[in-house]
């Protein structure tokens, strides 16, 4: 089979503007998008046109779609159904530490202590507050280096919580730009 011409599409959370996923459009793609009000696109992998979420259930229905001003490329804009990405995820531009404690919860390797983390949430809430301290205490009284140490063991720590609970960092990230936005409000 040919691979017919494709045309990037960026595609982005219609409500909080964050990008969600590149993916590739064929004509085709572009019109059952267009009739269906969910998006489809052009699998390189498989070769052949698919449904977003035609497996997962995690559908991406379409609000607005735009040409760039050389028809080079597309922006979908989007109500995500669920997780965009397929590690989880709302996002293929996850940090890569989430995506490193997504895979480690798919693929559960044994001996795993994102693992032992994942299913034990208590054992994460306490290291998140024992990290937490201990990055004050650097904060306060140690160096730089230190700081950032102590700093990477409370984010991992937290991370791990928030996939244990079943959240995602970008909830949080929602939840800053909402009291933002509340901030800037007269």
């Amino acid at each position: 089979m040919e691979r017919p011409d494709l045309t990037p599409a960026i595609v982005q959370d219609a409500s909080t503007g964050r990008v969600l996923m590149l993916a590739w459009m064929d004509d085709e793609a572009l019109r059952r998008t267009r009739e269906s009000g969910e998006a489809w696109f052009w699998s390189r992998s498989r070769e052949r046109l698919w449904r977003k979420g035609e497996t997962s259930g995690n559908t991406l229905a379409v609000e607005e779609l735009r040409e760039d001003c050389d028809g080079d490329a597309i922006l979908l804009r989007v109500r995500p159904a669920g997780p965009t990405c397929h590690t989880g995820s709302s996002s293929c531009f996850a940090p890569w530490l989430w995506r490193r404690i997504k895979e480690r919860a798919q693929e559960r390797p044994h001996g795993s202590y994102v693992v032992l983390l994942l299913d034990d949430p208590s054992r994460a809430a306490r290291k998140v507050g024992e990290e937490g301290v201990e990055v004050a205490l650097a904060g306060v009284a140690e160096s730089d280096e230190r700081l950032v140490e102590e700093a990477a063991d409370l984010w991992f720590h937290l991370y791990a919580l928030l996939a244990a609970r079943g959240l995602d960092p970008a909830q949080v990230e929602d939840e800053l730009r909402r009291r933002a936005s509340a901030d800037e409000r007269p």
